[in-house]
């Protein structure tokens, strides 16, 4: 009898303990949880409201009906469907090629052993340069002006071609400066995860494959892949990410006037709607910011779904 006493006094100890230690957790989160509630989860559920207040006015505070008028009117926008077009085209050109050409670069540096720090400091140089200054550079290079028709130009009519106007000229040259820029901004990032995945395979892995007499091809798809595919599949998933987030970009390229060059995208197009010319449309601003998330909410699911089966933790 005294043995069930202790018994039974023993599992309500270890009861209250866990429930102190669940409480104490809860209490640490509460600092992180009151940030996401202020910053996060009560603007989005603002914007939320506003995108189904028609004519809402900023400095009244007033509206004169609830409806889908404005999603209705931002999907019937040219500028909006120019902008959802500039974007989804950045998106699929940079984000494969981006992860693809910084999973060579990496698989180069993890086969170096001299200089492979010098090397990674080098291809990391981009990722601390300020945006802005970087787009300034590709400007210089790409921009036809009165005095100079740019380096690249040159180098295209030194090899017979007939020299392009890649940031006031056709939309194709000018999408394909956005995709190289974007490119060159975010690889840096990717090669610094990409090479520290690779550096943390375990070699023993490789070496049974040596013993096996298996090709370097096999290795590399049997081996590396299916271990770094957490970081790959993360890269992707905040590559989509950035790239539907571009906005400042594009601006150091082609300036302020986004829909004039016809290079906007929606993050441009929302603050445009806030703060532009046209400006002074909240409802239609939060309408298309809705759409945004909807869309970047979508791929992110569906990348989550593909996963399950393509990525191994």
């Amino acid at each position: 009898m005294i043995k069930t006493t202790e018994r039974i006094g023993s599992y309500a100890g270890a009861a209250s303990r866990t429930r102190r230690k669940k409480l104490m957790g809860w209490l640490y989160l509460i600092p992180a949880l009151c940030f996401l509630g202020i910053f996060m989860v009560y603007p989005l559920i603002d914007v939320f409201v506003y995108s189904f207040e028609e004519g809402y006015n900023s400095a009244s505070q007033t509206y004169f009906g609830v409806g889908t008028y404005n999603y209705a009117y931002v999907l019937r926008d040219p500028y909006f469907l120019q902008a959802l077009k500039n974007t989804l085209i950045l998106a699929a050109i940079t984000v494969p090629l981006s992860t693809g050409i910084a999973l060579l670069i990496s698989l180069g540096l993890n086969a170096i052993r001299s200089l492979r720090e010098l090397f990674q400091t080098i291809y990391f140089l981009p990722y601390v340069t300020n945006t802005l200054a970087v787009g300034m550079v590709f400007m210089i290079l790409f921009k036809k002006t009165a005095y100079s028709d740019g380096l690249i130009n040159l180098l295209i009519r030194a090899f017979g071609g007939s020299s392009v106007d890649f940031i006031d000229g056709p939309y194709w040259a000018k999408m394909f400066v956005l995709c190289l820029y974007t490119i060159w901004v975010v690889m840096p990032f990717k090669i610094l995860i990409l090479t520290s995945a690779l550096a943390s395979v375990d070699r023993q892995y490789y070496n049974a494959a040596k013993v096996d007499g298996t090709s370097k091809f096999r290795t590399f798809a049997r081996i590396t892949l299916p271990m770094i595919s957490p970081m790959i599949f993360y890269l992707i998933i905040t590559g989509f990410i950035g790239a539907f987030k571009a906005y400042s970009d594009v601006v150091a390229l082609f300036g302020t006037d986004l829909n004039a060059a016809g290079m906007n995208t929606i993050v441009g197009y929302v603050y445009d709607m806030l703060y532009g010319d046209s400006g002074g449309y909240p409802s239609y601003a939060s309408a298309a910011a809705i759409i945004l998330f909807t869309i970047v909410l979508t791929l992110t699911c569906m990348n989550l779904l593909i996963s399950k089966k393509k990525v191994h933790y």
